[in-house]
């Protein structure tokens, strides 16, 4: 019962029907309906079989937290509600554990949320495979791809804020465990023509905004730009801004993620440097000018530009203003230079301007799979990602809405193939007999547009290459006379449509019948963007540059490798790009994601039903759920099957004891439903119409009321069984405790009772005896008295002689007195008038001086010579002697603390004192050490049995022994070393074996680094020759760096008599080998606590990672 009630599955709490191939009836309005359904209840997902619909809600939605991540985890492709985690985690688990390769298709028009798909399905992928360092390094650097390739092949459309402007397929590569290794990225036509003109309310590529907008002035000045968006042509300037999105925010992510994906910093100022004469070129104009012989030519009219064009890229200014002024043609041995108009020199501004954004991009790709490729030469399981440009249906459409809508005929092409040749596999695996179904073949389409003989790409290529005027109207001529009688091609000179009634097709139009709807090409620019050329002159000048990058991009320059043979045409060679991708697809198994725009305004909460019903036609998807239940709409494994069903059959409930087929068959008996709606095969039951199911779903809703009404019933009587017996359990023990209160109270009455008794006869006896002694009592004490009185009438006589003669003495004794005194004031009185105010002061002066110093002598502070209390000054006149009395003080208990001091105890001071001067206010690590001893030999080598062998190699007094961390010069990782400083070596040795693997003198040790930070990393740089430096520099990390420092600081001092250098800095450089790497010290989170982490960047960067 626990376990049935755990189940869950896509059927439990459907809003609308989850499977289209489960509604019921079947028709446009109600597939639109259903989608309509789902999505007003933020169900964004429906699944066609095992293809997933999703609709760009335009909001952020809860549903893709880690939480949801695990959910679907690990978990059956049905048994949740619709998630693009489901076809995610379905595909993943088939690549792991069946070793099949994968391929998740994603199509749909601009906008309808391609892109966060891709991003949606890497993510999960990312979430659920191994842990790691390395794992999450590749995990990191491929998520990280996204927001370069994003920045420099998306912009903002009329349809997409966001739109990707070029097709981008990756292969995601897995080991044997499934763990991610690397991958390799291929795009597919980026749309150049967007570099230089955009069409109303769109803007160019996202970087150029980026970049003017979050550069910093300096980057800024460096770039030789300005801020403002007005300043540049290539801009559109109505669109530059767009509400909701930070340029300079991205901008900042984009660098960020061009540093993780391993771009070194001088290759990201390269690309920004290309970027930002992509921009200037837009700026350049010309100026035309008549020469002698009456041909016209063109000048730069301000060469301001030209020159800061030229500062960047490293060109001589004459070169480049040249090639946009002449244009050599070369043939055979023969060069024949001509002046260009302005029409045509604005011509090549364009085109070079085209071109080296474009190459720019694919060096970018090409950059990103150098640093993300598996590293490793084993077998890999593979996993592609296709994010693709969808159907495009403008209201002008040119070459590119051309190539575009020919690879979305290819991708439907192999989509209806592989869809029912999966659906014909599993119906021949399970042994389910095979009916042919009819379809809408576009082969016939693909074939007008591919084909090498008649079709419109070889067409074009023919008339590109044909010698003579060659325009787009010859063009659109050779079309009418070849494709005249093709039923899928119209113009209005083609046989199709001579009998048409539509009289909007213009004369320089031709329109083609997509398996979409009909599309009508504008046949102006298709000769030009299909040449894709580019002057030689230009090409050139570009690698005449200092600039290394842009040398790069123009290999065709070089003058030793010129080229007479003309350069493959842009459709031909996207031709062969689709034909490789088509290969590629058709060897992996293929899972499909079709996003939908649900309204035109990008805005959530609004579904336009006739622009969702319009993307439902192109995208096949009533034909792809014919084509699912023209055999049969459901189909399930026989185990979760006769889990959910099991209730409704008397035989298989609570448990069924025999195998999952027999106990399907005995239930669909018991239900008797008709042999003709389903079949049985070898793992699954097939059920042939939507009926059936809901039928089974109605009677197993109300089955579990009929049990949860039963489970009520038994849980109510067995609550008030317990009830009951609780009640009279607790009756019983009130009764026992009663009767015992009972008892125990009467036995005190009676008991208090006796006590009573008892304690009055004892008062009546004491009573008795106590007068008896007081009347003695009273006896003796009359004696005692009289005796008393008398003994005192005799000493008070006695007193009274006594007093009477010493009264007597004490008169003559002050008689006596005053007379003495009156003689000696007689004799002394002329002296004591003179010198009475003096002595009378020194005697104050005196006695205030004994008060003050036997007030001190009990206020004195304690014998710390760091305790700064002292008594209060009394008196203002004793202000010196207050301070005097201070230092002296201070002065004797400083030398009664030192007095106390060891030798050992000396050394020790002096070391802290060395270390204050050496890191105090520069190393974030020295507040902590100041209160720690420097014990030095942390390790008791000498009481140690397993270094018994290290301790005989050492024969000097060992200054410094610990276990340190050392750094590996090849990925970063650390290892445990023993660290052993004597008077004149340095020793390195293994941890567990005691083996000394370096030993170097003190003379050869020329500087130690470290950053500023608070961690315990340090280089000790060795000389340069010495036979120490062979293997280069070392890099350690320790717990105790300031002690180490130190005492090799001072060590190295006494045996050398030379000074240490000590540098302290985030950022120096090592000397591994024959390389030097630069170690960086960054601020990060780390995961495993306030540890600092070292990783190894690139071959020349080591980044150490400080809390």
């Amino acid at each position: 019962m626990a376990k049935m009630e755990v189940k869950t599955s896509l059927l439990d709490n459907m809003i609308g029907v989850g499977d289209m191939v489960l509604l019921e009836p079947l028709s446009e309005e109600s597939f639109i309906s259903n989608l309509k359904q789902r999505f007003d209840h933020s169900e964004i997902y429906t699944y066609i079989g095992s293809v997933v619909i999703s609709i760009n809600p335009y909001r952020s939605l809860p549903i893709y937290s880690p939480d949801k991540v695990e959910e679907y985890r690990n978990r059956n492709f049905y048994e949740l509600r619709p998630h693009i985690f489901a076809l995610s985690d379905e595909a993943y688990r088939s690549l792991r554990d069946q070793d099949k390769d994968q391929c998740i298709l994603i199509t749909g028009e601009s906008g309808a949320g391609k892109t966060e798909a891709s991003k949606l399905v890497m993510s999960y992928v990312a979430a659920v495979c191994g842990k790691g360092a390395e794992v999450n390094q590749v995990k990191e650097q491929l998520l990280q791809s996204n927001p370069v390739l994003e920045a420099f092949g998306n912009a903002k459309t009329v349809r997409n804020d966001n739109s990707s402007r070029f097709g981008k397929y990756m292969d995601i590569e897995f080991d044997f465990k499934g763990d991610p290794l690397g991958g390799v990225i291929s795009n597919y036509l980026l749309e150049k023509s967007r570099v230089v003109k955009q069409p109303r309310g769109e803007r160019n590529f996202h970087i150029f905004y980026q970049i003017l907008s979050g550069g910093s002035e300096d980057l800024l000045e460096k770039l030789k730009l300005e801020r403002d968006f007005n300043q540049y042509n290539y801009l559109s300037l109505g669109s530059a801004i767009v509400s909701g999105v930070d340029d300079a925010a991205n901008f900042r992510t984009v660098r960020n993620a061009m540093q993780i994906v391993g771009f070194m910093e001088h290759e990201t100022q390269s690309v920004f440097e290309v970027v930002a004469a992509v921009l200037k070129l837009g700026n350049i104009e010309f100026k035309p000018e008549s020469r002698v012989n009456g041909l016209d030519e063109s000048k730069i009219k301000d060469k301001n530009e030209l020159k800061e064009i030229c500062e960047l890229t490293g060109i001589d200014q004459s070169v480049l203003e040249r090639a946009f002024s002449f244009r050599t043609v070369e043939a055979k041995q023969e060069k024949v230079s001509t002046t260009l108009n302005v029409a045509q020199a604005y011509y090549a501004r364009d085109a070079l301007a085209k071109n080296l954004y474009s190459r720019l991009f694919s060096w970018l790709v090409s950059r990103i799979n150098e640093s993300i490729k598996a590293q490793t030469k084993v077998r890999k399981k593979v996993m592609g990602v296709l994010d693709i440009y969808g159907f495009e249906i403008f209201e002008e459409n040119s070459f590119e809405q051309f190539i575009i809508n020919y690879c979305n005929e290819k991708l439907q092409q192999i989509f209806i193939e592989l869809t029912l040749k999966e659906e014909q596999e599993e119906y021949i695996r399970e042994g389910i007999e095979w009916t042919h179904i009819e379809y809408f073949n576009n082969a016939i389409i693909c074939d007008l547009i591919e084909n090498n003989q008649n079709g419109i790409l070889a067409m074009l290529d023919e008339e590109c290459l044909r010698p003579g005027v060659v325009t787009d109207d010859t063009f659109l001529e050779k079309l009418n006379q070849i494709c005249a009688t093709h039923q899928h091609f119209e113009s209005r000179m083609s046989k199709c449509a001579r009998f048409l009634n539509d009289t909007s097709l213009p004369h320089s139009c031709f329109r083609i019948q997509h398996y979409a709807g009909k599309v009508m090409y504008q046949v102006e620019g298709f000769v030009d963007k299909n040449n894709d050329l580019l002057y030689r002159d230009l090409s050139q000048a570009m690698w005449k540059a200092n600039h290394s990058l842009i040398k790069a991009l123009f290999p065709e320059g070089n003058p030793a490798k010129i080229n007479l043979k003309r350069p493959p045409t842009a459709g031909s060679q996207f031709k062969s790009s689709v034909a490789t991708l088509m290969k590629n697809l058709q060897t992996k198994n293929p899972n499909y994601i079709r996003c939908i725009k649900p309204n035109d305004k990008k805005a959530a909460h609004i579904f336009n039903e006739a622009l969702v019903c319009h993307q439902v036609r192109y995208l096949g998807l009533l034909e792809n759920v014919r084509v699912r239940r023209a055999g049969y709409a459901f189909r399930q494994l026989y185990e979760p099957c006769l889990e959910r069903y099991k209730m409704l059959c008397k035989q298989t409930w609570p448990h069924w004891k025999g195998p999952a087929r027999a106990g399907v068959e005995v239930l669909f008996g018991e239900l008797e439903i008709p042999e003709e709606e389903f079949s049985l095969g070898r793992s699954k039951i097939f059920i042939r119409n939507p009926r059936t199911l809901f039928t089974l779903e109605d009677l197993r809703k109300q089955r579990l009321e009929d049990l949860a009404t039963l489970i009520q019933k038994i849980y109510r009587g067995w609550k008030c069984r317990t009830h009951f017996l609780l009640m009279k359990k607790g009756q019983i023990v009130i009764a026992a405790w009663y009767r015992r209160y009972a008892q125990q109270k009467k036995y005190q009455q009676t008991k208090s009772s006796a006590i009573i008794v008892q304690s009055y006869i004892r008062g009546w006896k004491a009573r008795k005896l106590l007068c008896e002694l007081k009347h003695q009592k009273r006896c003796e004490e009359a004696v005692t008295t009289i005796a008393a009185y008398w003994h005192g009438a005799q000493a008070r006589g006695e007193l009274r002689r006594l007093k009477e003669e010493a009264r007597n003495k004490l008169a003559i004794a002050v008689i006596w007195s005053y007379w003495l005194g009156f003689k000696v004031r007689r004799e002394y009185r002329k002296f004591f008038r003179a010198n009475a105010g003096k002595k009378i002061y020194e005697f104050i002066l005196q006695k205030l001086m004994q008060k003050y110093f036997l007030e001190m002598k009990n206020k004195m502070p304690s014998l710390s010579p760091v305790d700064k209390n002292w008594p209060a000054r009394p008196y203002l006149f004793l202000d010196s002697t207050h301070k005097e009395l201070k230092r002296i003080f201070h002065l004797w208990r400083c030398k009664k603390y030192r007095d106390q001091f060891t030798d050992q105890k000396k050394l020790i001071y002096e070391e802290k004192l060395e270390a204050s001067e050496l890191f105090k206010d520069k190393k974030a690590l020295y507040p902590a050490s100041v209160g720690q001893p420097f014990q030095g030999a942390y390790l008791e080598i000498s009481k140690n049995p397993k270094y018994k062998k290290l301790k005989d190699a050492v024969e000097e007094k060992i200054i410094i022994a610990e276990i340190v961390k050392k750094i590996n010069r090849a990925n970063g990782k650390c290892s445990a070393r023993i660290f052993l400083l004597t008077k004149n070596n340095l020793l390195v040795a293994d941890q567990k074996s005691g083996q000394i693997k370096s030993e170097v003198p003190l003379g050869d040790v020329i500087k130690v680094s470290m950053s500023s930070q608070n961690d315990g990393f340090f280089a000790v740089h060795l000389k340069e020759g010495s036979g120490a430096a062979g293997k280069g520099d070392f890099l350690f990390s320790s717990d105790h760096l300031i002690e180490m420092a130190t005492k090799l600081y001072r060590t190295t001092l006494s045996q050398t008599k030379q000074k240490l250098d000590i540098e302290i800095s985030d950022e120096f450089l090592v000397q591994f080998r024959q390389d030097k790497v630069c170690v960086k010290f960054v601020r990060g989170n780390q995961k495993n606590g306030n540890i600092p982490t070292c990783k190894r960047k690139t071959n020349r960067l080591l980044e150490v990672a400080v809390p």
